[in-house]
């Protein structure tokens, strides 16, 4: 038998997509139906992304289970199922930027800092241009993370695998919720507030005692609060209540509502790229490192992006060009480079190491472990003489990213601009929509009536955040992260023999920590921070 090389597995990838099981044929030639669903998976997340409430999460877990019962547990099942998530998981990504724009209400958590510059740009008449410019750094940015996922999958993982153990990785989550705390929100105080609200939350009824914690012996506490509910509540709900609040001043005022409409030139020029290029670049390595380290997310991305372009953006300001949080065109492309290129990197882990990077990806690894013939891990990778099978599905998943992002390039460009009608859209009328649609979601997430009461508390919540000038976005980190830092701290003290201090004994570990609080003093005696 002839040995198989690297070439031959990228071909033989390439050929599982293009020449699987045919839907159908036009003119003779046969459309493969992993194609199709990409293509199906693409377009649904970019209307997914577009509504807030909904999201990648929620599309995917309703999904999974129609696919599985249409496909089958079948060998040709498992590019055309793992396609249409990857599609559902990169659209979405793309289309929560519209609501952000439009309507300052993010479509994903990972859109809030969109709203930031995109929101005023769409009220000074560029709401079209601004989703443009959200398009082009988002779909840059994608592209970016997939190459080098596809370049660098091995090398990376096994890095990063090696040089963050238990210790390590616990350090580095202190660290993020650090940095988050102290560059977001009004100041530094108001930042760890934020943060440590959404840290009390997530214990609430947790752990690993056998005994619910915080829970006052209420059923509904004992096991704990739905990360949807929360999530949605403090970003989507309370963004509509606080946009409901502004539409009454607005009436008393002036007796009607303004409705935003587009005014000049809405076109993306060349002019236009290089000025957000730079941005753009910063972003997509910011994104693309954050994204190769398991379970760190596009959320954290985001707002590092935007922070770390904040600062750029100070240093080399033109005068008379809007300051990031007034509608500044770069605001938006650092966040949407920044939270676009994670989605590729995500990969990495999941691949190489068969640790999800987002709950996104868990739905991809949960999609292998339903089908059969396909274990994320070191095995991947494993260019052996003999026939490896899963590599093969790598590549053919890696073809399908690619044509995922050719898609997205084009029909979500398309998209994008003709879902810029939304903007005539009156409020008044839109935002209940957005409000049903949003309980609605969660109901289908979590099928209890309990998660519509936690969503409002936790939409009253970012009500009042908002009102006190309280971002809310360490919240959600803080909730998201929690769980995952106490299990790993947990697990790291577990293993270093119940050692107190095993963040200090390691030295990456220790400059992890060093620099957590270096973040937070120098915020405190110097606040500047990302202003939502």
């Amino acid at each position: 038998m002839t040995d198989i090389g690297v070439m031959d597995y990228i071909w033989l990838g390439v050929l599982a997509v293009f020449q699987g099981p045919e839907a159908f044929s036009i003119l003779g030639l046969p459309i493969s139906i992993t194609v199709l669903m990409v293509t199906f998976g693409l377009i649904l997340g970019i209307v997914v992304g577009a509504t807030p409430g909904l999201g990648s999460v929620i599309a995917m877990a309703i999904s999974l289970p129609i696919l599985i019962s249409i496909f089958g547990y079948n060998a040709d099942a498992l590019l055309p199922v793992l396609g249409f998530l990857i599609g559902v998981m990169k659209g979405s990504t793309v289309g929560g930027a519209v609501p952000a724009i439009l309507f300052n209400t993010p479509g994903t958590p990972d859109a809030y800092m969109t709203t930031l510059d995109g929101y005023p740009m769409a009220q000074a008449g560029k709401a079209s241009k601004a989703l443009r410019i959200s398009h082009f750094s988002s779909v840059t940015g994608d592209t970016f993370s997939d190459i080098v996922l596809i370049v660098c999958a091995p090398f990376l993982a096994i890095l990063v695998e090696a040089y963050l153990d238990l210790p390590e990785k616990t350090a580095l989550l202190i660290l993020s919720l650090s940095f988050i705390a102290a560059v977001v929100g009004g100041s530094a105080a108001k930042g760890l507030l934020s943060c440590g609200l959404g840290l009390l939350a997530v214990y609430i009824g947790t752990g690993e005692d056998f005994y619910p914690r915080l829970s006052f012996g209420l059923p509904a506490l004992s096991d704990g609060i739905p990360i949807t509910a929360a999530v949605i509540g403090i970003l989507v709900i309370g963004a509509i209540f606080s946009e409901l609040e502004e539409l009454w001043h607005q009436t008393r005022r002036t007796g009607t509502i303004e409705v935003a409409k587009d005014q000049g030139d809405q076109r993306l020029h060349w002019a236009d790229i290089r000025r957000i290029f730079p941005y753009i670049s910063r972003s997509v390595l910011i994104g693309t490192a954050i994204g190769a380290l398991p379970g760190i997310g596009s959320t954290l991305a985001a707002t590092i992006g935007y922070a770390t372009g904040k600062r750029r953006h100070a240093r080399k300001k033109v005068p008379g060009d809007p300051a990031f949080g007034e509608g500044a065109p770069e605001g938006i492309a650092a966040t949407e480079a920044a939270n676009s290129s994670v989605s590729g990197a995500n990969l990495i882990p999941v691949l190489s190491l068969g640790i999800p990077g987002n709950t996104a990806a868990v739905f991809l690894i949960l999609a292998a472990d339903s089908i059969g013939g396909f274990n994320p891990g070191p095995a991947v990778f494993k260019f052996s003489a003999d026939l490896n099978p899963e590599l093969v599905i790598a590549f053919g998943l890696f073809t399908t990213m690619i044509i995922a992002n050719l898609l997205n390039w084009t029909v979500g460009g398309a998209l994008m601009r003709w879902l810029g009608v939304l903007v005539r859209i009156p409020k008044q009328y839109l935002l209940p929509v957005v409000l049903l649609l949003t309980l609605a979601s969660l109901y289908v997430e979590e099928t209890s009536m309990s998660a519509i009461w936690f969503g409002f508390g936790f939409g009253i919540l970012g009500y009042f955040m908002k009102r006190f000038g309280i971002s809310p976005l360490p919240f959600v980190i803080g909730f998201v992260l929690g769980g995952r830092l106490e299990m790993t701290a947990r697990q790291a003290f577990s293993a270093t023999g119940g050692d107190p201090f095993f963040l200090l004994k390691s030295p990456i570990a220790a400059l992890f920590i060093f620099a957590a609080v270096a973040v937070v003093y120098l915020s405190v005696r110097k606040p500047k921070a990302v202003t939502p």
